[in-house]
């Protein structure tokens, strides 16, 4: 991933390839789904967008935030900081082609049009910073009903985390990461997840939204132009 990354980059940038080391950390799970030139923010999103085939994750981490994208066309909002976001992490993974599959061939209209209305309704309240209009916004008809095979203690998990006050909670892309919305008492809101779950191995990251993106960092090493960290 990282040399097709690079490839594209130097590509694009019409710069000449050079050695470089990359060192990744993060805290985002796995499977649970620069050098100074003229590239724009934009530019490194669409780029992102094109290795992966969507622009599904690109679009926040280039941007950070809340993101909404149409083709290429991106709208970006900042997201406050008293919103937290609690992830359940169960110690299993699924592969997003699995999850795939079970979505089925054909979806009913009406289905099609709550999913719809709640898209809306969530993009509203991150406008407009109006979170509480969240509430009641991620009931799922075209996936989650599907996908909960895979995670069979989704349902009760969600419904805890909102007893315990969340603004709302949903499968984190394909899962197997629940994830939950709060503006106040995300320790409770963890604990309740936990104990619906019964997943004793199970993780807890009580987190923020980066409204930042993609930053350039400064290279710590005596010869930046060989290597970029």
């Amino acid at each position: 991933m990282v040399r097709d990354a690079a490839r594209k980059f130097f590509a694009a940038t019409e710069c000449k390839a050079f050695e470089f080391a990359c060192d990744i950390k993060g805290k985002i799970p796995i499977a649970r789904g620069l050098a100074r030139t003229n590239l724009t923010r934009h530019d490194l999103f669409t780029l992102c967008a094109e290795l992966e085939g969507h622009p599904d994750n690109s679009a926040p981490a280039s941007f950070g935030g809340f993101a909404l994208v149409r083709g290429t066309e991106v709208q970006h909002f900042n997201v406050s900081p008293q919103l937290g976001f609690v992830l359940l992490i169960p110690n299993f993974q699924i592969a997003t082609n699995e999850a795939r599959r079970l979505l089925p061939s054909k979806i009913s209209r009406t289905d099609a049009v709550r999913n719809i209305a709640n898209a809306a309704a969530i993009a509203t309240a991150f406008a407009t910073r109006d979170y509480e209009k969240l509430r009641g916004c991620f009931v799922d008809y075209l996936h989650q009903p599907f996908r909960k095979k895979l995670v069979p203690f989704l349902e009760g998990t969600i419904r805890s985390a909102e007893t315990a006050g969340a603004l709302g909670a949903f499968l984190s892309g394909s899962g197997s990461v629940i994830c939950a919305i709060t503006m106040r008492n995300p320790r409770k809101i963890a604990g309740a997840m936990m104990r619906a779950s019964r997943q004793k191995d199970a993780g807890i990251i009580i987190t923020r939204a980066d409204n930042e993106g993609a930053e350039i960092l400064k290279s710590d090493i005596k010869n930046p132009t060989s290597r970029i960290p």
